[in-house]
């Protein structure tokens, strides 16, 4: 069994696998009523709920501490206060039980976490605050075909809910305000936004300004703006998605981040898949948004393939490795084994 705690920004999880059973997924994260994230704070939350999360997790698995086999944790990209604070626990908890630890990429651990939906070698639309990357298995290593040229799109979404007062996170909020909509009847506006792509590579720092701009000038329902901003900004990500589709010539696209949730989104990129032939994988909402269940699934993977570390001082934080750095040595070692 392998214990996960994931860290990287807002949330706090800890989960436990068992050859690829997710046992438990616990998790607890930090918000704010108005404003964004703030780092610190966001570190101290999970400093303050890290022993907790681990009983429940514990409880819920319905195991000992002395049955787990090693620790992973996310080691990167992130947050560095936050990230800092999960690797201190996941040491902590490696040197009180003589278990090795097991650094993981928290972008690739969305990726590795799809297929527990049945794809095999798909393409991974990466949809979350800080991260938008159009990703696919190729030449030995995770390569990102495509991503943003500026902020991520859940930061996109956050960024401008913030500004019209709805507080953090916002692209549920956002979500929740064009299906209340739609739902009672309402008809909404479609306005036309900035549509930025170039490639495989989108941006939406001029959708921001326009959609900031629109709001502070009265003229526009915040239900017509919301609804834009869905319509507009996911459709550049499954076009991106469907050229690496094309590019790359797999058949499968599996989403992943936070902002995969979105009943929406997932609606556009099945019609998308099913009109190129091709399979559209969505894992459950717990598994879409940061979790450590995904951290312990390709930890365990790890595990198996031989990658860990008993050199605990040698581990440490990456906040900036890009999903292209990663050596990904356990596909290689299966490929060798098999």
């Amino acid at each position: 069994m392998i214990l996960g705690i994931e860290s990287t920004a807002h949330t706090f999880g800890i989960g436990i696998v068992d050859n690829g059973k997710i046992l438990a997924n616990v998790k607890d994260s930090y918000t704010t009523e108005k404003g964004g994230i703030i780092p610190s704070a966001a570190a101290a939350h999970h400093k303050q709920v890290a022993e907790s999360i681990l009983y429940k997790a514990l409880t819920e698995a319905g195991i000992e501490m002395k049955e787990i086999k090693a620790i992973a944790f996310s080691c990167g990209p992130g947050l560095s206060p936050c990230l800092l604070a999960g690797m201190h626990f996941a040491k902590k908890l490696a040197k009180e039980n003589s278990l090795p630890i097991i650094p993981v990429n928290h972008c690739v651990a969305h990726l590795e976490i799809g297929k527990i939906t049945g794809a095999e070698d798909p393409v991974l639309l990466y949809a979350s605050g800080a991260n938008t990357q159009i990703i696919a298995y190729a030449g030995g290593k995770y390569r990102v075909f495509g991503e943003t040229l500026d902020i991520g799109v859940g930061n996109f979404i956050d960024t401008f809910a913030r500004h019209a007062g709805l507080g953090f996170p916002g692209g549920p909020k956002i979500a929740k305000i064009v299906e209340s909509a739609i739902n009672s009847g309402e008809k909404l506006n479609y306005i036309e936004l900035p549509y930025s792509i170039k490639g495989m590579d989108v941006s939406f720092s001029g959708m921001l300004t326009k959609l900031q701009q629109m709001f502070n000038s009265k003229k526009y329902k915040l239900e017509d703006l919301s609804f834009s901003l869905q319509e507009t900004a996911f459709a550049m990500l499954v076009e991106a998605s469907e050229r690496a589709l094309a590019h790359t010539g797999k058949k499968e696209l599996v989403i992943g981040g936070g902002v995969g949730c979105n009943k929406r989104l997932q609606e556009m990129c099945r019609i998308m898949c099913k009109e190129r032939n091709a399979r559209f994988f969505a894992p459950s909402n717990d598994l879409l948004t940061d979790n450590a269940a995904m951290i312990a699934y390709l930890g365990e993977i790890m595990f198996k393939s031989g990658i860990k570390e008993r050199n605990i001082d040698k581990v440490d934080i990456m906040p900036r490795q890009r999903t292209d750095d990663v050596e990904v040595r356990w596909k290689v070692l299966n490929i060798l084994i098999n």
